[in-house]
């Protein structure tokens, strides 16, 4: 079956699956699930993790790299036994080597990662939606949903339409306009709610219950979360499996910056890689800071707040894991940065200008915590940092359109031409 194609739901449902979910354990006292659409453990209301099998065969580099270029090629990490049905051709995203930016920085080498390309929706939610749908499917789940800020809504409406699966997606309603598109075009059933995000995530969480639909990043959520690793994964083999010494990422909920840290760790306790495990540092911006909060206080418990901050895609007040996102940070040695609203604007701007690649606000955050963290001492000259780059720009372009230069309009005159040349040469060339 070739990476681009993709089967019908029912060739991963009912007797003879191909794929199967594998079971789960709860992340907090560790009991033992079945695999099932639920991930709260009915014990102890910790989060569900899916177990591998520790007996599996593991594929050489050499097995990886002969395979198609998606996040299906690492699928001996991922929560399933058998291959996949659905969303084939998800992952394979850029790393961008950026030496201005590194230059910018004081770091040796700097790359950026760049899911803002990522197939088919423009963000790094395609791989956690990849893997959740095909958890859907294996359930004989007809309907999937999300609570979202944007580019979630936008990955499960556009898979569940490529899968034929029916949708329905709950986003705050001040989402921006063009996230709110990006969505609807795809047929979903998209549903505003007035309030923030957490509100709409509560929401979910009855949803899911009374109707029994696969709610990604609720009842899902397990084997949703997982597909977060892969993003590592690509990483390490992009660089010639290496590991670099630091990576940034933005945090909403969490759960990225633990599944980087996870990833890494895996492929190194697969031998697939050697040396010290990245810091693993963490980016919010200010209006919507919990974790940062958290990792500067070393504290046991979230202090929840109200978002106020036009990066609206990682403006989650009560983020589900918090706790493990301080943990994996602190355990790494890296460390979390928090950045205003000016200033992650400024990091798109300068992402755009020193790479070529346009990020939306959550991006802008890494950039702008990433310059911050150089400000602070946080990296040295020999590291090699990577940069988690989670979404497209066109996305979010209400943020950065009103600081742009204004472009002049002219008559079609060489003349005119001339006199724009002009305006933009040193006063010392101004006469050749």
């Amino acid at each position: 079956m070739s990476a681009t194609t993709t089967p019908a739901v029912g060739a991963g449902v009912g007797a003879g699956a191909r794929l199967q979910p594998r079971p789960q354990r709860c992340r907090a006292c560790g009991a033992d699930h079945e695999a099932g659409p639920t991930a709260i453990c009915e014990h102890c209301l910790g989060p569900l993790d899916p177990v591998l099998d520790p007996r599996r065969p593991l594929p050489t580099r050499e097995i990886i790299a002969a395979r198609p270029w998606s996040l299906w090629r690492y699928r001996e990490w991922l929560p399933f036994d058998g291959e996949p049905v659905l969303s084939l051709d998800t992952g394979g995203t850029p790393l961008v080597e950026a030496p201005r930016l590194a230059a910018r920085l004081g770091v040796a080498r700097a790359w950026v990662k760049n899911d803002a390309v990522s197939h088919p929706s423009l963000s790094f939610k395609d791989r956690v939606v990849a893997t959740a749908i095909n958890a859907a499917a294996a359930f004989g789940l007809d309907t999937i949903g999300c609570a979202s800020t944007g580019n979630l809504a936008n990955a499960v409406a556009a898979q569940a339409a490529r899968a034929g699966l029916k949708a329905w997606i709950f986003i705050p309603e001040d989402l921006e306009p063009a996230k709110i598109v990006g969505t609807a075009v795809y047929g979903a059933r998209l549903v505003r709610v007035r309030g923030h995000y957490d509100d709409v995530n509560r929401l979910c969480a009855q949803v899911a219950d009374l109707f029994g639909w696969g709610i990604v990043n609720v009842n899902l959520r397990g084997y949703y979360g997982e597909g977060s690793k892969t993003q590592g994964f690509e990483i390490v083999e992009q660089l010639g499996w290496r590991l670099p010494t630091a990576v940034v990422a933005p945090m909403a909920g969490g759960s990225l910056v633990t599944k980087l840290r996870k990833a890494f760790k895996e492929f190194s306790a697969a031998g697939l890689v050697s040396g010290p495990t990245p810091r693993i540092y963490g980016a919010q911006a200010s209006g919507c800071a919990p974790i940062v909060q958290l990792v500067r206080d070393d504290a046991d418990a979230i202090s929840p707040v109200v978002p106020r901050t036009i990066a609206r895609s990682i403006a989650i007040g009560n983020p589900a894991d918090g706790l493990f996102a301080k943990r994996a940070i602190l355990e790494s040695g890296g460390w979390a940065a928090a950045v205003s609203d000016d200033e992650l604007v400024q990091g798109i701007r300068l992402l755009a200008e020193e790479t070529g690649i346009f990020t939306e606000t959550a991006g802008g955050v890494t950039v702008a915590a990433a310059l911050a963290l150089a400000a602070d001492g946080r990296f040295s000259a020999d590291d090699e940092v990577v940069l988690c780059i989670t979404g497209n720009g066109l996305k979010t372009i209400d943020a950065i359109g009103p600081v742009l230069p204004v472009a002049p309009v002219i008559a079609p005159r060489v003349a005119e031409v001339r006199a724009l040349v002009k305006e933009d040469l040193p006063v010392s060339t101004e006469s050749l």
